[in-house]
């Protein structure tokens, strides 16, 4: 009795052991994001559904705030030795996490894993912004990619006399429309959410226009910035001409105007196509999705827009079980069925060729009218060597100063000319640090 006691209790503890050592073999991959509200919410079920079916690693996605906190936020994590392994970052701190020792090349990530990996499987629009210019290989995995466009209120339309079903296409008529709207009652005729990136790098590239020299930055770090000319200092006067009559109003640096447009508030809005979950969850109008307007006193506009939204940067210093359990999980999101349902979900592009050729399979731009706006303006025509993207050193703190230097429009503190002039000195500063920092 006693004997069989003692066998009993060494097979409990033995099962105890086993069932701890196998617990202790999962790894936990941390992956820092910045997707909020609904967007989170499916960035946490698609991390579920992988763990789900890979019993060694955890993929454990955490939250750290927008853009810009999360990008300082993985920095300072690297620099005291607590990085995550995968960190989300927009798309204008490519060349910030290209310069730095942080990062570890995605291809090379899945080469070393032995994860069989096709680079060739992602728009070229999308990869050729996250590519090495040298090699043409994958620095970072593209994930959730937009361009902005034109979200509107079908029954605000309906209530000034407009027709729901015409958006405005040129911002002419966008003039028009947003007088007409107020006129008829609305708070806010239109809002434009992250305005440099909108009003600034999208309308140039929109209308065929560098914003820098060295095609964006993408030949070389000696780019200069040159937006300040007389087409984007129109589209500030323009916008500003609006603000006067209380027709454009200004909420904030970042998607502030999706709150106000899907809460009623604002008519219309341009903002990222991404925005699209939020909308959806949350308007209980009918609304419709557009094309940006382009200026029609510009010849050859619009041109394409160039995209938005951020991708995933793998960080250095992880072990061979970290970088697998990495290289799975981005195999897993690339599939046609994952990034099909992703771009659907969420209103960001679909990555893969794949994935856009399985959603018009299942049916989904037929039954969704203008979930495919996005996608469309990114390939209206062929990107010009300056409008495939950019790629200009310290970014988000040109971002900041061109925030800063609109602000000081829409206040009557200074001119348009006077503003985008400034922007642009101020901004060089920053290049040129860039530059001598990393000759």
């Amino acid at each position: 009795m006693f004997q069989h006691a003692i066998r009993k209790t060494a097979a409990v503890v033995i099962m105890a052991l086993a069932a701890s050592a196998q617990a202790q073999a999962v790894t936990e991959i941390p992956f820092w994001h910045s997707m909020e509200g609904e967007l989170g919410k499916t960035v946490s079920s698609l991390a579920d559904r992988f763990n789900q079916t890979h019993s060694d690693v955890k993929i454990v996605p955490v939250y750290k705030g927008n853009y810009e906190q999360s990008l300082a936020a993985g920095i300072a994590a690297y620099r005291s030795g607590n990085a995550p392994a995968i960190l989300q970052v927009y798309e204008v701190g490519t060349a910030t996490m290209m310069a730095s020792k942080a990062i570890k090349p995605v291809y090379q990530v899945f080469k070393d894993a032995g994860v069989p990996y096709d680079e060739k499987i992602f728009v070229p629009t999308v990869s050729g912004y996250y590519s090495d210019s040298k090699t043409g290989h994958l620095l970072s995995q593209p994930f959730n990619s937009s361009t902005p466009v034109l979200y509107y209120n079908k029954d605000a339309f309906k209530k000034a006399g407009l027709d729901p079903e015409q958006a405005p296409k040129t911002w002419q008529q966008m003039a028009e429309y947003t007088a007409k709207l107020r006129a008829s009652g609305m708070k806010c005729g239109y809002a434009s959410g992250w305005q440099g990136w909108i009003q600034i790098e999208n309308f140039s590239a929109w209308h065929g226009l560098p914003i820098a020299t060295k095609n964006n930055g993408f030949d070389g770090l000696d780019a200069v910035l040159e937006f300040n000319k007389p087409v984007q200092v129109k589209h500030i006067q323009m916008l500003e001409d609006m603000n006067k009559k209380g027709d454009f109003t200004y909420y904030g640096r970042k998607d502030e105007p999706t709150e106000k447009f899907y809460n009623g508030d604002c008519a219309m809005t341009t903002a990222s196509s991404g925005s699209l979950a939020n909308i959806r969850q949350y308007a209980k109008f009918n609304y419709g999705v557009a094309m940006m307007p382009y200026d029609a006193d510009e010849k050859g506009a619009p041109q394409n827009a160039i995209i938005g939204g951020a991708s995933l940067w793998v960080m250095n210093g992880k072990d061979a079980a970290t970088y697998k359990g990495v290289a799975e999980f981005m195999q897993f999101l690339s599939t046609p069925e994952i990034a099909a349902e992703w771009h659907q979900k969420t209103g960001y592009l679909p990555i893969t060729t794949a994935a856009y050729e399985l959603t018009k399979q299942q049916g989904f731009y037929d039954k969704n009218p203008g979930a495919d706006i996005a996608t469309r303006q990114m390939l209206n025509k062929a990107p010009l060597p300056f409008t495939k993207g950019l790629r200009l050193g310290n970014m988000p703190q040109i971002r900041t100063i061109v925030d800063e230097e609109l602000e000081s429009v829409w206040t009557g503190k200074k001119t348009p000319q006077q503003a985008l002039d400034a922007a642009v000195e101020r901004g060089n500063v920053l290049l040129r640090r860039f530059e001598q920092a990393n000759k």
